[in-house]
């Protein structure tokens, strides 16, 4: 296979490491990697010929115009977190300026990550989304709004990480991952409770496989999610639909801690709660505790691309975590 031209930002992230490691191993296409600062990157970008590192940001893009008029495959992962001015910059200004940086007639494929926090069950824009959403949430919702305009929409597949783990000694660990230690502490008393809530997760390394596949084969229009509105391919990336309780089920076996019987937390209690003590909640985080199950269709991972998983169920995410069996919980493996 002739090897493809790629630009990749967002490679010192935690999905953009997995990204990236898995093109430098695996594959021989040329990737040039946009980085804030190379001395976060955890893997090695001399390993092989081939890999070019600019130092800049998003802001910067317009400097590479000469470059991505020649890319085959652009991989947008970099995203801002917050400050609603640089999170709008950077999440839609000039990732939108990117994309039109490119040329359609060369350009086969952009690979463009948003979140599925912005889509209701259906894999439709959540209303709410927009108009409640922190300002990363809201800057995703509205990039989207505006690829369909863009003479590359064609070509633009939209990935939607669903809940995302991830990381090691040599990798950033995802906000997930990085608490998963402290919430098995709380098991012994999360066993007593059960909750109204279901959610998809999925690892890095997962993540990183589809998107090694979607290089070399991507996805057709008409096997992805699309609307007149807004026609550009979308992929849910997750794991099959898991329950809040049969996460609590799962995670309690694998640690060795025996369920008695629960008592059900109603969403009603906590909202009382949340007036009585005046806990102070945002208008996204109050939609998502009514909200309760984050549910997608036609989930995508390795496994329904004919591809092996790397981590499939709850037990695998505690395993990976290095959280030990039996009653160790809350420390971190010395096998690692």
């Amino acid at each position: 296979m002739t090897p493809k031209r790629i630009f990749l930002t967002g490679a010192s992230g935690c999905i953009g490491h997995y990204i990236t490691e898995a093109l430098i191993t695996e594959t021989e296409h040329e990737l040039y990697l946009l980085v804030r600062n190379p001395d976060k990157l955890g893997f090695d970008y001399e390993a092989r010929s081939g890999i070019t590192i600019f130092q800049g940001d998003l802001r910067e893009i317009s400097q590479f115009a000469n470059l991505l008029k020649t890319i085959d495959v652009a991989i947008l992962a970099a995203t801002a977190w917050g400050g609603a001015a640089e999170v709008f910059d950077i999440n839609v200004i000039k990732t939108i300026r990117l994309m039109e940086l490119l040329n359609p007639r060369v350009c086969q494929q952009v690979i463009y990550f948003s979140t599925s926090s912005i889509l209701d069950r259906n894999n439709q824009l959540l209303r709410e989304a927009g108009q409640l959403g922190t300002d990363y949430i809201r800057s995703k919702y509205d990039c989207l709004r505006r690829l369909s305009k863009l003479a590359i929409a064609p070509k633009i597949t939209t990935l939607f990480p669903t809940l995302v783990l991830g990381g090691d000694e040599n990798k950033p660990y995802s906000h997930l991952s990085s608490g998963i230690a402290d919430i098995t502490k709380w098991a012994n008393v999360i066993r007593w409770f059960k909750a109204d809530g279901s959610f998809h997760f999925i690892h890095a390394q997962d993540i990183a496989q589809v998107v090694r596949y979607l290089v070399d084969h991507p996805y057709p229009m008409e096997s992805t999610e699309k609307t007149e509105e807004e026609p550009i391919k979308r992929l849910v990336l997750g794991n099959p639909a898991l329950t809040v309780n049969q996460a609590v089920e799962e995670g309690c076996a694998y640690l060795g801690e025996k369920i008695y019987f629960r008592l059900p937390l109603y969403s009603w209690l906590g909202n009382i709660l949340i007036v009585l003590l005046r806990i102070q909640m945002s208008a996204w985080d109050r939609f998502c505790l009514n909200y309760r199950h984050f549910t997608y269709q036609n989930l995508v991972n390795p496994g329904t691309l004919g591809l092996p998983t790397y981590c499939a169920t709850f037990s695998d995410v505690l395993k990976i975590s290095g959280i030990q069996r039996g009653r160790e919980q809350g420390t971190r493996s010395t096998e690692q």
